[in-house]
């Protein structure tokens, strides 16, 4: 990679007459600033904007941490996230936990070495980066989460009314006639602590049904995983006449094994899923979602870490900072009943 002394060499003047061509090239004669902007051209340089936010103190850099990236929720939420804060200067640097705070631990890491400003982290479920991430606040770096809210965190965030959404799912299988409804997954403190699955037996419970042992699983939120768990409950005696999938993911591994046990959605078996993806609606018959307005989530979470950005400029300047909004930000999810549901046969 060439340098600004490489630059200088070629155009015959000094490294500080070449960094001042990029920064204050009105302050070069025409000719001098000609010769150095041909060998940039020439020598294909380009300028180490970490290295210039390093020596002015200041990070132009943004980590984003998703929880898998081969689900499609994530890819979304990153789009628009990079989108928000490049309107803002500030450049995106993507990572993943897999879901686990141990893995999670090594990624901070990673993200602190880089000197970034701030991190937008969907965290891992376990407690392994817990201590680290109050060591990066006292740092001073900015932590936005999102999608899910460990127990006791003191984090800003942003994320799905789960338990509202999945009330949704299961009142419209109730209203269908299902009384066998099995979610993808049982709440599990280690492995499995999210609001979608822990909800779900509550929200059975009230409308007078009760979750049989037999359907209660512990499983991780993956294609594979879910795969097999479906393969497992359509094997009892007596299956589910109905399932939920907790992540677009996790439908394709359900629908993989509906489909090789020769089993007909909505004759034989209905199917619910969080996430509107596209193939939900090209596959016959279409899927019934739960849809999330990922873009408004990610907008608003993008804006959040912007704001922690400029609070902590102003508290530089000023001495003093500004009001905060409130931590947590609940959207909304919406239920988009297609062909996938219908009554028990």
């Amino acid at each position: 990679m060439s340098t600004i002394q490489d630059v200088a060499r070629l155009a015959g003047v000094s490294p500080t007459t070449a960094k001042r061509a990029l920064r204050e090239p009105d302050k070069l004669t025409p000719e001098t600033l000609a010769r150095v902007r041909t060998a940039i051209e020439q020598l294909h340089y380009e300028t180490d904007q970490r290295a210039g936010s390093l020596r002015g103190g200041q990070s132009n850099t943004i980590g984003l941490v998703v929880g898998s990236v081969v689900e499609t929720f994530f890819a979304q939420f990153a789009r628009t996230c990079s989108r928000v804060l490049a309107g803002e200067g500030y450049t995106l640097i993507i990572s993943e936990n897999e879901y686990s705070a141990a893995y999670e631990l090594t990624e901070l890491r990673r993200l602190y070495g880089q000197r970034v400003a701030g991190i937008i982290l969907r965290p891992g479920y376990g407690h392994e980066s817990r201590e680290y991430l109050a060591r990066l606040t006292e740092r001073g770096v900015n932590i936005v989460e999102y999608d899910y809210l460990p127990p006791h965190s003191s984090h800003p965030a942003v994320k799905l009314d789960n338990v509202g959404a999945m009330r949704g799912a299961v009142t419209h299988l109730h209203a269908l006639g299902h009384r066998r409804i099995a979610a993808l997954g049982t709440y599990d403190p280690v492995i499995l602590p999210e609001e979608r699955s822990r909800a779900f037996p509550e929200i059975m419970n009230a409308l007078g049904l009760v979750v049989p042992s037999e359907y209660r699983r512990v499983a991780t939120v993956n294609e594979d995983t879910a795969y097999a768990l479906t393969h497992e409950l359509l094997a009892l005696p007596t299956p589910p006449t109905a399932l939920i999938a907790l992540t677009g993911t996790q439908a394709i591994g359900a629908y993989r094994a509906i489909r090789e046990r020769g089993l007909r959605i909505p004759d034989d078996l209905s199917l619910v899923t969080f996430d509107n993806y596209s193939w939900t609606a090209l596959v016959d018959p279409p899927i019934t979602v739960v849809e999330q307005p990922v873009e408004a989530m990610a907008t608003a979470t993008a804006q959040r870490m912007l704001a922690l950005l400029r609070r902590a400029e102003l508290r530089d300047a000023e001495g003093s900072p500004t009001p905060e909004p409130p931590r947590v930000e609940v959207f909304p999810a919406r239920l988009i009943v297609r062909g996938s549901t219908a009554a028990p046969r």
